[in-house]
């Protein structure tokens, strides 16, 4: 690739980054109106919220074999409007059931979406030897931050499901406008019909990559799910106005990314791993201890930045193994990474229901203290063909 087609192929993708996740923070700001909507406890709704990581999960063993066969570019045409429509069913939804329903095809699409930009990343890295990953994720927490801002800013005037259906049309009509001019990277090999590999037969590294991401993901999922319910019960403030806690947790998610490539280029994969792990044990003890309300806002700061660097490092690592799997790679570690948000949610769901969400943030602290022996796996490793 010439220098001109990196240069737009790298604005291109980090803008998807941006784009796509907009209706994922519209969902997470609004969580609290639907679930005083549906009139649901914090064990009915944990349960709900297990819709949309199972059927990431599901999707996630699909994902990987069609991106490789149809091509990236052409699954974005056609996953990002599904991804929208589906975007409307959790906010519609009359009961736990069919909000269980209707984020299970939700997160569906959202598979197809994460395998595919994670691999167009990727291959960007290897064709062009540059890193993007870190800073490509901080465009995916920049547009979390930037959908749950404005949820929060014009559900009260135009309804939830109004700020929803706006976001979900603006975000996917831009994108596929996108995604129509993305160049070709590293398609030759997409159309093979690859077999399928054997336990016995995955890297070492991938598993062990794959177990800091389960871990790491632990802490961002359910901070995700339940920061903006944390903050509405200690403020008693509009639901709506919860919101402000996805805010600060992804916008700061976003700032840490966006210097994540600079961090890893200085000090490697692995102590960024680490200083990452310890500010997010930080930030977590700001929310459980018996502080003032200003320490929760740090506690919200300091955990974005603190699970930040994870799954683009993660990405980097498992892509950068194998030049012709790297699609199976990338949906594997996925599928270890959603198997986190799949456990934490209901996890602190359940606990914050019995004891409070402060003692259901702290059983946090010990899973991402795995995430330190783990560190060691995200050291580069030479690509083989």
């Amino acid at each position: 690739m010439n220098r001109d087609e990196v240069r737009a192929a790298t604005f291109l993708i980090m803008l998807l980054f941006f784009l796509q996740p907009m209706i994922i923070g519209s969902w997470l700001a609004l969580i609290p109106h639907v679930k005083a909507t549906i009139g649901l406890s914090k064990s009915e709704l944990a349960v709900a919220l297990l819709g949309m990581p199972s059927a990431l999960l599901i999707a996630l063993q699909l994902a990987g074999r069609i991106v490789s066969r149809i091509g990236v570019r052409r699954l974005f045409l056609f996953a990002f409007p599904l991804q929208g429509i589906a975007s409307l069913f959790p906010i519609i939804a009359p009961s736990q059931t069919w909000l269980f329903v209707g984020l299970a095809a939700f997160g569906g699409t959202v598979a197809f979406m994460e395998v595919a930009l994670n691999v167009y990343a990727g291959r960007m890295e290897k064709a062009a030897g540059r890193l993007i990953m870190n800073s490509c994720h901080g465009f995916w927490a920049l547009g979390l931050m930037t959908g749950s801002a404005i949820a929060t800013g014009i559900a009260p005037i135009a309804t939830a499901l109004g700020a929803m259906a706006l976001i979900a049309f603006v975000s996917a009509l831009v994108s596929i406008l996108v995604a129509l001019r993305l160049p070709k990277v590293g398609e030759v090999t997409s159309t093979q019909n690859l077999p399928r590999r054997r336990l016995n037969q995955l890297p070492p590294a991938l598993l062990a990559v794959g177990l800091f991401m389960l871990t790491v993901t632990l802490a961002e999922g359910a901070m995700a799910d339940w920061s903006a319910v944390y903050l509405s019960e200690r403020l008693s403030a509009e639901l709506t106005e919860a919101g402000i806690a996805v805010t600060i947790f992804s916008g700061f998610m976003a700032v840490a990314r966006f210097s994540g490539d600079a961090l890893k280029r200085r000090f490697g994969a692995a102590n960024l791993a680490r200083g990452s792990v310890a500010t997010a044990i930080a930030g977590l003890l700001l929310l459980v201890l018996p502080l003032p309300i200003a320490a929760a806002y740090i506690g919200f700061a300091f955990v974005g930045v603190g699970v930040a660097s994870g799954y683009p490092l993660g990405v980097s690592a498992v892509a950068a193994l194998d030049d012709v799997y790297e699609a199976g790679n990338v949906a594997l570690m996925s599928t270890f990474a959603l198997t986190g948000f799949l456990i934490g949610p209901p996890l602190i769901g359940f606990l914050g229901e019995a004891f409070g969400l402060r003692v259901g943030f702290a059983v946090l602290v010990p899973a991402l203290l795995l995430c330190l022996y783990f560190a060691d796996w995200l050291r580069p490793a030479e690509p083989h063909r």
